[in-house]
C-alpha cells in the first residue's frame, strides 16, 4: 500500500504546474519574461499566474553539444484570462543561445538537423506565407554563432 502512495506522489509531480520559483536554474532573461507574464495576469482582474507543464524546454539549438533554453508562452496560464498570452497567431517561444533572447510567435516549433547545421522549424500564421490562418506556413531557421543572430530566408519557388 505505501507504494501506491509514493507512485501517486510521483505522478502528482509530474503533471503538477510549475513556479517560477520551482526553476532557480532558469536563466535571468527567461525569469524577466515570466515575471512580465506574471504581472500582465495580476494586473487582469488580479488574476494568478501558473507556469505548466511544458513551458521550458531544453534542446540544442546552435550544435555546440550544449543544451540551450526555450520558454513557451502556450504553457502560461492566467485564472482570469483564457488567452492573454496565445492568440489565433500561436503564443510567443524565446530561445535563449548564449546570452542571446530571441522571440518568435508561432503554432508549434522543432529541432532537426541538415547536414551541419541544427534547423529551428516554426509552424507560424498563414499571413507569413500569404495567406490566412489556416493557411499552411513554416519558417526554417539556423543559429550562426559567429554573429550570434537567427539565419533564415524565404526560398523563391519556380513553377
Amino acid at each position: 500500500m505505501r507504494f501506491l502512495g509514493v507512485w501517486a506522489a510521483f505522478w502528482l509531480a509530474l503533471i503538477a504546474p510549475v513556479g517560477a520559483a520551482d526553476l532557480p536554474e532558469l536563466p535571468v532573461q527567461l525569469q524577466e519574461k515570466v515575471e512580465t507574464a506574471r504581472q500582465a495576469c495580476a494586473e487582469f482582474e488580479e488574476g494568478v499566474f501558473l507556469l505548466e507543464w511544458g513551458a521550458v524546454d531544453r534542446v540544442d539549438l546552435d550544435g555546440d553539444l550544449n543544451q540551450d533554453w526555450v520558454l513557451n508562452e502556450s504553457s502560461f496560464a492566467c485564472s482570469t484570462a483564457a488567452s492573454l498570452y496565445c492568440g489565433t497567431g500561436g503564443c510567443m517561444s524565446h530561445f535563449l543561445v548564449g546570452d542571446v533572447v530571441a522571440s518568435l510567435l508561432n503554432q508549434g516549433w522543432d529541432v532537426v538537423d541538415l547536414g551541419p547545421n541544427h534547423v529551428l522549424l516554426t509552424d507560424v500564421h498563414g499571413s507569413q506565407c500569404g495567406g490566412i490562418n489556416p493557411t499552411p506556413c513554416v519558417t526554417a531557421s539556423t543559429w550562426d554563432s559567429e554573429d550570434s543572430i537567427w539565419r533564415s530566408t524565404a526560398a523563391e519557388w519556380e513553377k
